[in-house]
């Protein structure tokens, strides 16, 4: 709740104040939270500073991508933010398995100070390597004018798809990966070492294919690479759900979820760009904190629902899987329709 809420603040606040200010404030409550976190006398104070932790590190989330579109655009913006992606879609996947190396010998209490240790290179990175990419003349234009059109962008269908799309197919994401414990070691009966061995399999996977459709957008769309990313996906979601249906709860379903998993690589960077590219350079921090917030959103009812079921069948798991994507689907073909009315030849009168 914190991530999400907090790119609703840091998004538009960066695009009339300029970007390293609300960075720079938002990484600091990061840090700041974080010695809370990790110091906090009662669960309380522990869960107030997990919600700050959440409300400043999501600065760095939205004002990034805004970043990346202050500077670039079309296939190069995709090209970036493919990159982006692939490292907020893996970290979910690699955190865990770190987290359980560590909580042994560091216990919860050292967790959190790796926490602010990592609060701690982000500020200093912010600091040290990025530079205001909005001139002063730019944000008191910002500040003092009115563009009534810019808003505009925001509620057109092709920003509206492609944040459709974007949002439920980081859901197929997280229903993965907030089923996979239970999947992989209570169902599968891996052992640790084995849940991480295909923790990090999935992860290759999607790094793989999120280079692949960095090669490939200079050939193809970005509407069609994150088409042929979700059609491959749905392929998996379909076949991890019949093997549900049909009691298969041994090694075998490893092999539908990872071509579930591994094709998201095409997709979430592509639909974030088409997204961005929708709107007006005045409203990237804010379109960009939609994003996040539907992003987060999507992740905490996922990972709610998938444990519906108990932790004795993956069928949850693969119904919210299978829904996020349908749904993603839909938001390609709103783009889809809505590029081919616009083609479309007026009749003459």
């Amino acid at each position: 709740m914190g991530a999400g809420v907090g790119q609703m603040v840091f998004g538009p606040w960066s695009d009339r104040s300029g970007r390293m200010i609300p960075l720079l404030s938002g990484l600091l409550v990061y840090v700041v939270s974080s010695v809370i976190a990790a110091i906090a006398p009662s669960v309380t104070v522990l869960i107030i500073a997990r919600g700050l932790q959440g409300i400043g590190s999501s600065a760095g989330m939205v004002i990034g991508r805004a970043i990346v579109l202050d500077r670039q655009s079309g296939t190069e913006a995709a090209r970036a933010l493919n990159v982006m992606i692939a490292i907020t879609g893996i970290a979910p996947i690699v955190a865990p398995l770190v987290g359980s190396a560590l909580v042994d010998p560091l216990g919860w209490r050292g967790i959190l100070w790796v926490v602010f240790g990592l609060a701690l290179v982000s500020l200093l990175a912010a600091v040290a390597v990025l530079r205001e990419r909005l001139p002063l003349e730019e944000r008191q234009r910002r500040r003092s004018a009115r563009e009534p059109g810019a808003w505009r962008g925001l509620l057109a269908l092709p920003y509206v798809g492609s944040t459709l799309t974007f949002a439920f197919g980081m859901g197929v994401l997280m229903a993965y990966i907030s089923a996979s414990p239970f999947v992989y070691q209570t169902l599968i009966g891996l052992s640790e070492i084995g849940y991480g061995i295909a923790f990090a399999i999935n992860a290759i996977g999607m790094s793989l294919t999120t280079l692949a459709s960095n090669r490939l957008n200079r050939r193809y769309s970005l509407m069609r690479l994150a088409g042929t990313g979700l059609t491959l996906s749905m392929v998996g979601v379909l076949a991890t759900l019949a093997s549900a249906f049909a009691g298969i709860e041994s090694w075998p379903l490893m092999i539908p979820l990872f071509i579930a998993i591994a094709p998201l690589g095409m997709v979430l960077g592509n639909a974030s760009a088409i997204a961005m590219s929708a709107v007006s350079a005045r409203t990237t921090g804010l379109a960009s904190s939609f994003l996040g917030l539907g992003q987060f959103a999507l992740a905490g009812v996922a990972a709610a629902l998938v444990g519906l079921g108990g932790e004795s069948t993956p069928v949850p798991m693969a119904i919210i899987m299978l829904a996020s994507g349908v749904i993603a689907i839909a938001g390609l073909v709103l783009i889809r329709l809505t590029r081919t009315a616009q083609r479309e030849p007026v009749p003459a009168a």
